[in-house]
């Protein structure tokens, strides 16, 4: 995988937020029941990226994952303003990551620890991914930014053949000719 500096993967991952944030800003009142994946609606979609933002500083400050820290329910996670949510937790994660050390850390997750150089990447990803989810299932732009594309197929190649049980879902079948963009679609199981 490519080296970036702590620098490059801050700057990645506030582009992936503020790419996501554009999207978010363009549901329609009437879009948030909308299905966006399966058993997700665009509303479960977004708090699912509020909760992974929410876990980003507890994580950072050396706290452990645990169950339960915050709220399950989309409507607890959103409240009546679900775009101020998402940018205040956005906001925060953010902050996070950009202390002195904070790429230096350790973050211990539900699967496991990892670095926190890794962890960003794999948020930034996350991020990239849900942004093209989030406007397919709201009419919005669907064109992603071609360097977290590029830095989003790098963190793919680690990803299983098979994907990852009730995560993310096995590979389409694509030429590796396509476009950066379809190939990393379909390396998440998304036909673009």
């Amino acid at each position: 995988m490519a080296d970036f500096s702590p620098e490059q993967l801050l700057e990645l991952f506030q582009r992936a937020q503020n790419q996501f944030t554009d999207r978010v800003d363009a549901v329609a009142p009437d879009q948030w029941e909308d299905p966006a994946l399966p058993e997700w609606t665009v509303g479960d979609l977004v708090a699912h990226l509020v909760t992974e933002s929410l876990w980003v500083p507890p994580l950072l400050a050396g706290e452990p994952y645990a169950e339960g820290r915050f709220p399950d329910l989309t409507s607890d996670l959103l409240g009546s303003d679900p775009f101020t949510s998402w940018e205040s937790a956005a906001d925060d994660a953010l902050s996070a990551f950009a202390e002195d050390d904070a790429m230096l850390r350790t973050v211990h997750l539900e699967s496991g620890t990892m670095p926190a150089s890794f962890y960003i990447r794999q948020l930034t990803t996350d991020l990239t991914i849900h942004a093209w989810d989030l406007a397919s299932a709201t009419g919005g732009d669907t064109e992603l930014d071609g360097e977290l594309v590029t830095a989003a197929l790098l963190v793919a190649e680690d990803i299983p053949e098979t994907g990852v049980p009730e995560k993310i879902d096995p590979p389409l079948d694509v030429s590796d000719s396509a476009p950066p963009q379809t190939r990393l679609l379909a390396r998440f199981g998304r036909k673009a």
